[in-house]
């Protein structure tokens, strides 16, 4: 009897504890949850130093077009057929031209080229000149690619290191 007792308080003791988290969560509307300031949301449009801002609606669109279109290479940030080629800021400013931007993401998802930029890729990686072999790339257009590009460089900012971090996260 005294066990039932004691196993009952315990449940009421985690249940105290749950409540104030559970009311807290139904005062907070989704909405709320994902805006994010003008400053996350601004990125490098080019390589001259040209900024965009981008809305919570279209980093939101950019994540479902890239998790549809390059997510199950890309998960995170993450590159699964070279863990050494992340989509983080520091892998994208060192590749050949630097990916770093907008319109270098867009022009890479175009016609991808090798890290040192010296030979295409279209025959091996998703992209808009391949869009025949890959069925996720042919229905997208200039805007898609933008969203996505957008997403891609928003990330880091949003989720940290944990964007394209490779193994250690996964």
């Amino acid at each position: 009897m005294v066990s039932v007792f004691s196993s009952l308080r315990r449940s009421l003791k985690g249940l105290l504890l749950l409540v104030p988290v559970l009311i807290g969560l139904a005062f907070i509307s989704p909405a709320e949850a994902v805006q994010w300031d003008a400053e996350t949301l601004t990125v490098p449009v080019n390589p001259d130093g040209a900024e965009v801002t981008f809305t919570d609606r279209e980093i939101n669109a950019g994540r479902k077009v890239f998790n549809t279109s390059c997510g199950t290479c890309h998960a995170g940030g993450i590159t699964k057929t070279n863990q050494n080629v992340g989509l983080d800021p520091e892998t994208l400013a060192l590749a050949t031209p630097a990916r770093d931007n907008v319109d270098a993401l867009v022009d890479y998802m175009k016609d991808p080229t090798s890290y040192d930029g010296e030979y295409s890729i279209s025959d091996v990686h998703p992209s808009m000149r391949s869009a025949e072999l890959y069925p996720a790339m042919r229905d997208l257009d200039d805007e898609d690619l933008r969203l996505m590009a957008g997403y891609i460089l928003v990330s880091p900012k949003v989720q940290g290191s944990s964007w394209g971090g490779g193994k250690i996260y996964f």
